[in-house]
């Protein structure tokens, strides 16, 4: 199983895309570490400067339809290979969404207002997070600031974060 938790991206945007994540160029590469530098290339957003902003984080919090688009594996596993293991979001692309969950990773949907307060109270900070898998909750830190928020994730998605991923989850069960 994958530590959750860590620092935290900001990305003030709604559906950003797999192509985003990952763009489709890389797409040939056979291992996941090839995809690492190539993590959110292509986004535009405002500030928002890849290799500078996603060194050291390993929790992005975003807007609503995150990872629509294309349906690719890719998009989590360029994640993954950079450390990022937890999205909060407000909603994802449903396909998206599984890989995650396939792949031993946390898509944490937060409600609309609950995504807000943690942009209002913690972007622009030097911002961390705890995850707390079994309790369903995080707890946000920064500046002396502090909040814990609850989650609920399914229980099979569950049983799939606590094994590492399908393939580990199939090996215990089948």
């Amino acid at each position: 199983m994958h530590t959750f938790g860590g620092n935290v991206l900001f990305l003030d945007r709604s559906d950003i895309n797999t192509d985003e994540i990952i763009p489709a160029k890389y797409l040939t590469e056979i291992t996941k570490a090839a995809l690492k530098p190539y993590l959110l290339e292509d986004l535009i957003l405002e500030g928002f400067e890849q290799k500078r902003d996603i060194a050291d984080k390993q929790v992005v919090v975003t807007r609503a339809n995150f990872g629509c688009g294309s349906s690719r594996e890719h998009a989590p596993w360029a994640l993954e290979v950079n450390g990022v293991y937890v999205v909060i979001a407000e909603s994802f692309a449903r396909i998206f969404r599984q890989n995650m969950f396939n792949c031993g990773m946390c898509a944490i949907e937060l409600p609309a207002e609950t995504i807000d307060m943690l942009f209002s109270q913690f972007s622009g900070s030097a911002t961390s997070v705890k995850v707390d898998l079994d309790r369903g909750e995080l707890n946000f830190s920064a500046d002396g600031k502090t909040e814990a928020v609850s989650f609920q994730v399914a229980p099979f998605d569950h049983e799939l974060v606590k094994a590492g991923g399908w393939v580990d989850y199939a090996d215990t069960k089948y």
